[in-house]
C-alpha cells in the first residue's frame, strides 16, 4: 500500500516525483487536474480539446519537473505551461482554418452539399486561393516573417528571437513581404488564370 501523500506540499511532491515516486505524480494529478481543466476550457472553449490539452500539459510538466524551482506555487507554474499549450492550439487552429478556407474549389468537392455556393462565397474562396498562391510565391525569408507576424500573431520581438535576426530586420522583411504580396495579387487580378 502506498503512503498517503495528501498532506505533503506541492514542492515536496515535485521533489518526490523527480525521484520517480509514482504516488507523488498521482497526487499532483489529483490536486491539479480539475482546476487545470477548467482553466484550459475557458481558454479554448471546447471540452474535448481541453481534455487533450490538460493531458498534454501534465505530460510536459512532468517531463520538465527538474525546472520547477518550488519557489512559485506549482499551480502557477503548471498554469503557465497550460497557457502555452492553449496558445499553440490556437495558432494551429488559426492556420488550419486559414488554409482550409483557402482550398481551391476543385479540391473542395468532399465538402458535401447539394446547394450551390452563393456567389460571394465562391469569390471569397477564389480570392483566398489567390492569396495562398501569392504567399507561397514569396521568398522564404519574407514568407516566414509574414506568416509569423500575421497568422501566428508573434510580436516583432518574438519573431526576431525566433528567426535570430534583429527587430529592424523583421520590420524591413515584413514591409517587403506585404509590398511583394500586394504586387503579386495585383498581377494575378490583372491576369486571371495565369
Amino acid at each position: 500500500m502506498s503512503p498517503d501523500l495528501s498532506h505533503r506540499s506541492d514542492p515536496d511532491l515535485a521533489a518526490l516525483a523527480r525521484d520517480k515516486h509514482e504516488g507523488a505524480y498521482r497526487e499532483l494529478l489529483r490536486r491539479h487536474k480539475a482546476p487545470l481543466y477548467r482553466f484550459i476550457v475557458k481558454h479554448v472553449g471546447d471540452a474535448d480539446e481541453a481534455m487533450d490539452l490538460t493531458q498534454e500539459t501534465f505530460i510536459a510538466a512532468f517531463s520538465a519537473l527538474d525546472r520547477y524551482d518550488g519557489i512559485r506555487p506549482f499551480r502557477v507554474w503548471i498554469s503557465r505551461i497550460a497557457l502555452n499549450k492553449c496558445r499553440d492550439w490556437g495558432r494551429r487552429r488559426k492556420v488550419r482554418a486559414f488554409f482550409s478556407r483557402a482550398l481551391p474549389l476543385e479540391n473542395a468537392h468532399h465538402i458535401a452539399s447539394d446547394i450551390p455556393l452563393p456567389e460571394m462565397e465562391v469569390a471569397d474562396r477564389l480570392e483566398m486561393a489567390r492569396v495562398r498562391q501569392a504567399v507561397t510565391a514569396l521568398p522564404a525569408k519574407l514568407r516566414e516573417v509574414l506568416i509569423l507576424r500575421s497568422l501566428d500573431e508573434f510580436s516583432q520581438a518574438e519573431t526576431a528571437a525566433l528567426l535570430r535576426v534583429s527587430e529592424k530586420t523583421v520590420e524591413t522583411r515584413l514591409y517587403r513581404a506585404r509590398a511583394r504580396l500586394r504586387e503579386l495579387l495585383e498581377r494575378a487580378n490583372a491576369h486571371p488564370g495565369d
